[in-house]
């Protein structure tokens, strides 16, 4: 579909009123509106790409007017963006620095940063003096698809002419900096002194900017010669070359749990704790490109636009193609879930992929001696895993620290087929080569994109809660995404599971499900596994209780009972081993036993007894599980306002014992009422003690008879 023109007069009053209301002048407004246009469209920018900017002024201490540059800051997303997401730097100052013969990156920066108006606002753009030494009031700058698929030719320039005549001048690839805005303002002087109307500038095998004198003409301008480069696309005839991959591959999430065990693996000591999660797209570009049979060629091809390195390296890991599915019929005669990781396919495939990643890795080594040695050396080397793998029958994985970073990856590995097909349709794909690659991904103000800061202390672990729906489950699932976790909340309730899910961040996955079936079950953990590559951490939350005299229950309410909690948590734990296994690094299994466990009461006979299974069932996965690096533990609660002890029963067993709720709920050795927060912690601290297996942890302010020892 061509990019659609989203410019509509209505918004964008609007966006003038809206932010008049907080004192922002109706030049940043539309700023900030056409930008946020740009940026919602992935077909343009992707992922904190791009930046615009606004030549403007603002009143100095004094009362003077000021002229300066609102340009985009680093760490904003032009989809997101905000007024303050463009700072204002003095312009005069900025223009006078093209007078220069040469300007170091280290220099650049400084000079923009003193002159912001505001000192505490972020770094200007890289690209900010581009913009600065351009004549123009509102600047675009993009990264098209549609233009890259042009840009990226052996013969740009000549086709560029084609479609777009004396509209935009031509800028050679120079890398982002001082250099690239010297000749870019050269190129467009010595176009425009030709008499044309210079529309834009395109940036050969980068990027494409557009100007105006206003933001909706230099908007309409960019969305017009992203159109004409489709216009030329769109008469391509593409070539399939279709490579050989099973009807019936296996699936992600069979398969990512084995990446994710090899990425561990390889990762070593550089890449340290070793886990990343993954993110796996089959979507039809995706697939068309790995499934072809250039795959190898095209992934030593190189990136869309330089941007993209620091987030994708400079080409995917090309690994075999998934091997076939197993069985379907075959797999209903096991007696656990199905997993795919005991096929022999997929053990040879495992064997093959490691070869693979390993021939990867050091071709990456001596891929940065080699460039390292020809730019005097002196350099750090990044670790040199893959951030994108091409696995023909599957698609594209992206692999990042966290699924939010893998995603971006994957986002970027799709932009990358797309623009690599379209460019291949028309004639070669032939992007920046080899040393500028380099540079870009070595380039300090690159790196400074990605953020150096320490990680949480459960960031890259995969955590899923059962029960999540609850008050013990949402605030469970809380506190381990508050420690930095990827989440999964699975509950009975649909609506509740999405609702906690989203309180845990916009990453978080929600997932209704019934945990006395099976096949729910294992539904819901695949799920989980295609989303985030794999799992790390279960706790094993979901409960309820069934009351009456034991000598009276009838047996289908102790059948109920256990199939809730005791099966349903077999069911969930025996699932996640497998996915363990498949992944080779271990994992957690946490339970909550609660007081019943330990300390019986009267008429809980049906709960009590299921929870003492769970505790001898917690202890048994300790113990076969230890040599796999599978820790199992469990938490002993009590007294905790949940759907099992609500308002009602808490009133009721208060009066029954003579005295207030609140004396009730804190009649404990420490005189504290213990809430689901207490719980949640207790959780989380278990899933930090990596040496310890097969305890149980009490969380009730004291409790005599339900201590353990």
């Amino acid at each position: 579909m061509p990019t659609q023109h989203r410019w509509s007069a209505a918004a964008a009053r609007r966006a003038i009123d809206h932010y008049g209301a907080e004192g922002i002048s109706e030049e940043l407004a539309l700023r900030t509106y056409s930008a946020r246009l740009l940026g919602a469209d992935p077909d343009l920018v992707l992922h904190g790409g791009g930046n615009t900017s606004v030549k403007t002024s603002v009143c100095g201490l004094l009362g003077e007017t000021i002229p300066v540059l609102r340009v985009k800051g680093s760490g904003w997303d032009l989809a997101t963006i905000e007024p303050p997401g463009h700072p204002a730097v003095r312009l005069e100052p900025l223009q006078q620095l093209r007078g220069l013969d040469a300007l170091s990156d280290e220099a650049m920066v400084a000079a923009q940063r003193q002159n912001l108006i505001d000192p505490k606002a972020p770094n200007p753009s890289v690209e900010a003096l581009l913009h600065a030494f351009l004549p123009h009031t509102f600047i675009d700058h993009t990264h098209a698809i549609a233009l890259l698929a042009l840009a990226d030719q052996p013969n740009a320039a000549e086709l560029c002419q084609e479609v777009y005549g004396d509209r935009v001048a031509l800028v050679p690839y120079v890398m982002p900096g001082f250099a690239l805005a010297k000749a870019a303002a050269e190129a467009y002087e010595a176009a425009a002194a030709g008499g044309a109307e210079i529309e834009g500038l395109v940036l050969l095998q980068h990027g494409l900017f557009s100007f105006g004198a206003t933001a909706e003409q230099s908007y309409d301008r960019m969305i017009r010669l992203v159109q004409a480069a489709e216009e030329l696309l769109s008469q391509a005839e593409r070539r399939i070359l279709p490579a050989a991959v099973p009807s019936r591959p296996t699936p992600a999430s069979a398969l990512l749990p084995v990446l994710r065990g090899l990425l561990h693996r390889a990762a070593g000591p550089e890449a340290a704790p070793g886990r990343w999660l993954l993110d796996c797209r089959s979507s039809a570009p995706a697939l068309e490109l790995v499934n072809d049979q250039r795959l190898s060629r095209w992934a030593s091809c190189g990136v869309a636009t330089p941007d993209h390195v620091i987030r994708t390296k400079a080409g995917p890991l090309v690994l075999p193609a998934a091997p076939p599915a197993p069985n379907p019929v075959a797999s209903l005669d096991s007696d656990g879930p199905d997993t795919g990781s005991d096929s022999p396919s997929l053990a040879a495939w495992s064997l093959a992929a490691a070869e693979a990643l390993e021939v990867y890795i050091q071709a990456y080594r001596a891929y940065f001696e080699r460039q390292d040695q020809r730019l005097g050396g002196g350099r750090t080397r990044l670790d040199s895993l893959p951030r994108l793998i091409a696995i023909p029958g599957l698609g594209l994985v992206g692999i990042g620290r966290s699924s939010a970073e893998a995603a971006v990856a994957a986002d970027i590995g799709e932009v990358w087929a797309r623009t690599l097909l379209a460019a291949e349709a028309l004639g070669r794909f032939a992007p920046v080569g080899e040393d500028d690659t380099f540079e870009m991904e070595y380039w300090s103000l690159e790196q400074a994109k990605l953020g150096k800061g320490s990680e949480p202390a459960l960031a890259r672990q995969v955590v899923v809660v059962t029960g999540g729906g609850g008050a013990i489950g949402a605030a469970t699932a809380r506190a381990f995404a508050a420690q930095g976790a990827e989440l999964a909340v699975l509950d009975r309730d649909g609506p509740a599971a999405l609702a906690v899910a989203a309180s845990c961040g916009p990453r978080a996955l929600g997932l209704a499900c019934d945990l006395t079936d099976p096949d729910q079950v294992n539904a819901a953990l695949a799920s989980i596994c295609a989303r985030f590559g794999g799992l790390d951490v279960v706790v094993s939350n979901a409960g309820a209780a069934w009351t009456g005299a034991i000598a009276e229950l009838a047996a289908a309410e102790l059948r109920a009972s256990f199939e809730l909690n005791f099966f349903a948590h077999q069911t969930v734990a025996q699932a996640a081993v497998a996915i363990f296994r498949a992944q080779g690094f271990g994992g957690q299994l946490l339970f909550n036993v609660s007081k019943q466990a330990l300390n019986p009461g009267a008429n809980f006979g049906a709960y009590g007894i299921a929870k003492a299974a769970l505790l001898a069932l917690m202890r048994q996965y300790a113990l076969e599980g230890g040599g796999e690096g599978i820790r199992a533990n469990a938490i002993n609660a009590d007294r905790i306002r949940s759907g099992l002890l609500d308002d009602a029963m808490i009133q009721a067993r208060a009066t029954a014992r003579g005295v207030s709720t609140a004396t009730y709920m804190a009649g404990n050795l420490l005189g504290q009422e213990v809430a689901a927060s207490d719980v949640a912690e207790a959780f989380v601290a278990l899933a930090a003690l990596a040496r310890t297996t097969g305890a149980v942890l009490t969380v009730d302010g004291g409790n005599v008879a339900a201590m353990v020892r």
